[in-house]
């Protein structure tokens, strides 16, 4: 029996989503507006998306923002889906609980506290901060989420594949390149979507490891909203949330893939 939604219902939903996005939506729309005045609507323009192009230091922001989100994001995806097989292929071998609790820490750890221990463990070292930091801290707190996302899907593989290579000769190297990589790709690539996400949003972490010549684009932004809020940022804001947007459905499609995959070879299991 179809259970139908009642007015409270309806209208608690329209205001959880209202609360939650009418802010992103005014931001996006002011993003064109013609006035100087954020606040007062005086007609359709972009020239605030020419002007930024010209803002030579929300460029250089940018710039390093995606050098330091490519990088990262594929260092943490190998990392992580090295974690992940460790995990779930080789579950025996001694320390594995500090390994999980290592693996895993960054998930529940306040962003202060890690930024502050990176900033610490920098110092100490005597490594000067600027993009190299960012991008090992960075790494550090994204590769956990990566291997969360390979993790669930090598579970639910099938391993006899892969016992059936090595049966015939195949190295474990070979192995993983061949049967367990292709399977477990679209887990793999929303890994990565996810850290570049995570690393493109990032403004505590970043904050306590860069250092001259490396301030992010949210750093930027944060700096610049302390002054007052401008058309410009509006058009910034407005280009990152374009692309975390499309980040998070290519995520999805991804997850749609793999969940189709998943059941095709529970299906053949079953059938075999």
């Amino acid at each position: 029996m179809t259970r139908r939604w009642s007015g409270f219902n309806i209208a608690s939903v329209v205001v959880g989503f209202a609360f939650l996005y009418l802010p992103i939506v005014l931001l996006i729309i002011y993003s064109f507006n013609e006035s100087r005045l954020v606040t007062v609507w005086t007609g359709f323009s972009t020239r605030w998306y020419v002007q930024l192009f010209d803002n030579q230091g929300l460029m250089d922001a940018a710039w390093v923002t995606i050098r330091v989100g490519l990088l990262s994001a594929s260092v943490a995806t190998v990392l992580g889906t090295l974690a992940a097989l460790a995990l779930t292929r080789y579950t025996s071998f001694r320390g594995r609980m500090l390994f999980t609790g290592m693996v895993f820490a960054p998930l529940v750890m306040p962003e202060v506290i890690t930024g502050l221990s990176l900033l610490l463990l920098f110092v100490a070292i005597d490594f000067n901060r600027g993009f190299w930091t960012v991008t090992l801290a960075h790494i550090t707190f994204s590769m956990c989420f990566v291997a969360v996302v390979v993790q669930s899907r090598l579970v639910s593989i099938d391993r006899s594949l892969e016992e059936a290579a090595m049966d015939l000769g195949a190295t474990p190297a070979r192995t993983f390149l061949s049967i367990t990589l292709p399977m477990i790709w679209p887990a793999v690539f929303a890994g990565w979507m996810l850290a570049f996400t995570l690393s493109l949003d990032d403004l505590v972490i970043a904050s306590f490891t860069s250092g001259p010549g490396a301030t992010t684009l949210p750093m930027k932004i944060y700096s610049q909203v302390r002054l007052g809020v401008t058309p410009e940022i509006n058009a910034v804001c407005t280009i990152l949330i374009a692309i975390v947007t499309v980040g998070v459905i290519l995520a999805a499609l991804v997850n749609k893939r793999n969940a189709f995959v998943k059941q095709r070879d529970e299906r053949m299991a079953a059938g075999a």
